[in-house]
């Protein structure tokens, strides 16, 4: 295997079989975490937050560790960046120092700027437009509930909602990337960027997949196998919620709206939630809710994802499987 510098900066960036070993790999670190321990000396990786965070930070600070490595977590606060440095210049050392880079941050041009100068893997652990981590870890759930990741291709996932946001954009690019029938509802001004549509249609096509965008949360929802929400409201907007929230009231992920998915439907949410608002405490609460091994998957995902990326800069397919 010839090596080769990867990122993960959005999740159309591996194919459905990249995607499928990544998955893989997650399954095994879920049987043994420390199946694999690729930074072991101990290695640095850079874990940077322009964001607050509850479960990236927990997930990549001991991912990184479990791995063999030294998570480098620094803040907005004690960054450079946060004062106006360059993400170039930021890059070039931290390049210099880690194995591998993770940022939490806004705009996706950020991430993808920080890349284009990076001699390491980057990761996308947060941006405004993708969340690729989190998805992987709920497609990991999915696996991990339906007798493994060869289950997901075929499957049909719905997600309601804030259709404009992260979650959403992710969903449709991972799940065409699985071979997913995935469906999008949410209130009119509150769908995906058509141009992420385009791109997911074209994935869908080659894997065997479909895209559905709808105003419809009903149909959407119709016999669905996974259904997923998010909050309403995204970090920054609290102060709006009175207002941003009235479009999706008629979104709410409630015991009606479960129960047109099929009976042994899962369900879904990245977290923090919101009870009584985007889902109510009967679902999330409820049997079909898997939100705490989701949550768990974070770890195991984001193992197998780091894991993979420096097995292709190393060349080292032992680290792919």
């Amino acid at each position: 295997m010839k090596a080769q510098l990867r990122h993960m900066l959005r999740d159309d960036d591996v194919n459905h079989q990249e995607q499928k070993q990544i998955l893989q790999l997650g399954m095994r670190f879920r049987e043994d975490r420390f199946y694999r321990r690729p930074l072991d000396g101990p290695q640095a990786v850079a874990v940077l937050f322009d964001k607050p965070s509850t479960r990236t930070r927990s997930s990549f600070s001991i991912g990184v560790a479990e791995l063999g490595g030294y998570p480098l977590v620094i803040d907005k606060s004690g960054s450079q960046l946060g004062r106006g440095e360059p993400i170039a210049d930021t890059t070039c050392v931290l390049t210099r120092m880690a194995s591998a880079i993770v940022w939490r941050t806004f705009g996706q041009d950020r991430i993808e700027e920080m890349a284009r100068h990076s001699s390491v893997p980057v990761i996308n652990a947060l941006t405004d437009q993708f969340h690729p981590c989190q998805v992987l870890a709920d497609f990991l759930t999915i696996a991990q509930w339906r007798g493994g990741v060869d289950a997901l291709k075929g499957m049909t996932i719905s997600y309601v909602g804030d259709g404009a946001n992260n979650m959403a954009n992710s969903y449709l690019l991972a799940g065409a990337t699985a071979g997913m029938d995935v469906r999008i509802a949410g209130p009119n001004g509150f769908l995906p960027d058509e141009r992420i549509v385009r791109d997911a249609r074209r994935i869908a096509a080659d894997n065997g997949g479909d895209i559905t965008v709808t105003t419809d949360p009903r149909a959407a929802v119709s016999g669905s196998d996974c259904v997923f929400t998010d909050t309403w409201v995204s970090m920054g907007e609290e102060s709006e919620y009175a207002i941003r929230s009235k479009p999706f009231w008629d979104y709410q992920v409630n015991d009606g709206l479960m129960g047109l998915a099929k009976p042994d439907a899962l369900f879904q949410h990245c977290l923090p939630a919101y009870r009584g608002k985007e889902v109510t405490s009967s679902v999330i609460d409820g049997p079909r809710s898997v939100v705490w091994d989701e949550a768990e998957n974070r770890l195991h995902a984001q193992k197998a994802l780091m894991t993979w990326l420096v097995g292709c800069q190393r060349g080292d397919e032992s680290l792919l499987a």
